[in-house]
This record gives C-alpha cells, sequence and structure tokens, in this order.
C-alpha cells in the first residue's frame, strides 16, 4: 500500500509523463503546419503556450505582474531551457545531417537519469543508466532508420549544437527541481519571453510567411500541446515526480511519434520500429523498477 507522499509523487509523475505523449505529436503537427520558418513556427507556437500561462494567472485572480516576479536565477533557467534548446536545435540541424544531429540531442533523457543523481535525496542505480541505455539505443534504431552514422568534422559545429541541445534540457530538467517551490504557472513567462525571442529572429533571419487552411490548426495543435502545455506539465512532472523514471521514459516520445506517424499514413511500419518498441520500453520498465533493496525501502 503506498503512503499518501508516494501516491503524489507517483500522481507527479504520470503528469509529467503526459508531456512525453504530447511530444510524440510533434513530428505530425510540425508535418501538418507546412514549411513555415523554424524561427517563425517556434514564435508562433509558443505565443499561444503564453497565453496558456495567462490564462492561468487570470483564472487564480492573481496579478500577473505578481507571477512574473521571479528571482533572477530562475527566469535565467527557464529561458535557457525553453529558447536555448530551440536555438541549439535549429543550428545543429543546419549546420550537420539530421539524422547525426537528432541522434547526439536525443542524448538528454539519459542525462537527466545520470545528472538527477546529483539532485538531494536522489540516487543512481545500475538499473536507471541501463535502462537509460536501452531507450537511446531504441531512440538510434529510429532515428537512424538503418542508415548508418557518418560523422564528419566539416559538421563539428552542428554536432557540438546537437550536444547543446541535450545538456541544455537535460540541465534544465534537472535543476528544475532545485527550485520546487517555484509554482509551475511561472512556466508561462519562460514561454512569454521565449517567444519574443523567436519573434526577434524571425525577422532578423526569416522572410514571413502567412500560413493557409489547415495550417493554422497544425500551429494551434503545437502551442496547446507538445509546445504549450507539455511544458507546464513535463514542469510539475520533474519538480515533484520521479524524475529518473521521466528520464527514462522520454524515449517512448520517438517511438510513439513514429507509431503515429504510420497510423497517419505518413511513415511505414518496419521491423525497426519492432525492435525500438522492445528496447524503449523494456527500458523504461527497467530504469522505473526497483530492484535492490536500498529502493524498496
Amino acid at each position: 500500500m503506498l503512503d499518501r507522499s508516494q501516491r503524489f509523487r507517483q500522481r507527479a509523475t504520470l503528469i509529467g509523463f503526459s508531456a512525453i505523449l504530447m511530444w510524440s505529436t510533434l513530428a505530425l503537427l510540425t508535418k501538418l503546419s507546412g514549411n513555415l520558418p523554424p524561427f517563425q513556427l517556434t514564435a508562433m507556437a509558443f505565443t499561444i503556450a503564453a497565453l496558456i500561462g495567462v490564462g492561468v494567472w487570470l483564472k487564480q485572480g492573481g496579478s500577473i505582474v505578481r507571477s512574473l516576479k521571479l528571482p533572477p536565477a530562475v527566469w535565467g533557467l527557464g529561458i535557457f531551457g525553453l529558447f536555448g534548446y530551440h536555438l541549439f536545435y535549429f543550428i545543429a540541424l543546419q549546420q550537420a545531417p539530421a539524422v547525426e544531429a537528432s541522434l547526439i540531442a536525443y542524448l538528454w533523457p539519459l542525462l537527466i537519469v545520470l545528472f538527477s543523481a546529483l539532485l538531494p535525496n536522489e540516487s543512481l542505480r545500475w538499473f536507471h543508466v541501463v535502462g537509460a541505455i536501452a531507450g537511446f539505443v531504441g531512440a538510434a534504431v529510429l532515428v537512424t532508420q538503418g542508415q548508418g552514422l557518418r560523422f564528419s568534422p566539416q559538421y563539428s559545429l552542428g554536432y557540438l549544437a546537437a550536444l547543446g541541445c541535450a545538456f541544455t534540457w537535460s540541465s534544465y530538467s534537472v535543476l528544475s527541481r532545485r527550485w520546487g517551490n517555484i509554482p509551475t504557472h511561472a512556466v508561462g513567462g519562460f514561454c512569454l519571453v521565449t517567444a519574443l525571442l523567436a519573434w526577434l529572429c524571425h525577422f532578423a533571419f526569416e522572410r514571413t510567411v502567412f500560413p493557409q487552411g489547415g495550417q493554422w490548426s497544425a500551429i494551434l495543435g503545437l502551442g496547446l500541446g507538445p509546445v504549450g502545455l507539455a511544458f507546464y506539465t513535463w514542469d510539475y512532472g520533474v519538480k515533484h515526480g520521479n524524475i529518473k523514471s521521466l528520464g527514462a521514459l522520454s524515449y517512448a516520445a520517438p517511438l510513439l511519434s513514429t507509431v503515429l506517424l504510420v497510423v497517419c499514413g505518413l511513415a511505414e511500419a518496419s521491423w525497426r520500429l519492432g525492435l525500438a518498441c522492445v528496447l524503449i520500453v523494456g527500458g523504461a520498465v527497467l530504469a522505473a523498477g526497483r530492484w535492490s533493496n536500498d529502493e524498496k525501502n
């Protein structure tokens, strides 16, 4: 029988996992959004995400200005995590082949599992590491699609940017737990600043493309889901749930994303999908389980 604190932690973990489910729709919704420039798409989606925060602030009846009064370190972490990750991601895709860049960027769940050992009252066990590595191998099977990897020195900047993605999101997620007293609705402020910075980058480096027809629905879906509400539920999960389990479970995002593309007829099923499923699900179960006497106590 779970006690009250264990039930609370389990519930928070499930809330955090909802972010992973939403992130699995990212590829599909991005495809449906068409050929919008990346910073423009990011700016539009994060503008919607910021409105979620505004809605929460208004519902609570508090002052929006008071809600934005956060310690400078918290502001720095939030902007570093949300805007920094996307900035590094765009640089990585521009400066390196997509397969290699995506695979390097997908180190972030493994890094979350490893970095979480540095948090108070957290420990790292062999099954956490093995489970996260199994998930990474599964993600690698999906990302590479049997193409193999061709790392070349000429793409070093792109590889470094992809590694920056992994370190940015993993460190943001783990450090967020250290500020567990900061309410989750503060993410709305981070989304607002990220939207503003993305708009600036868009106007500076891109040409505006006006969305057409169904693209508007895809953009709205992005802002409400994987580039919106997901950041709020992830924040709650990593602050109050089992962060190592969430790290390992994050590898379910590329798996579910691929399955969704197959269901929608935008990708083909293959044996690699089955292998990735075994590795990712098995790794998540291993990392989330209790396999030592210390963990059972």
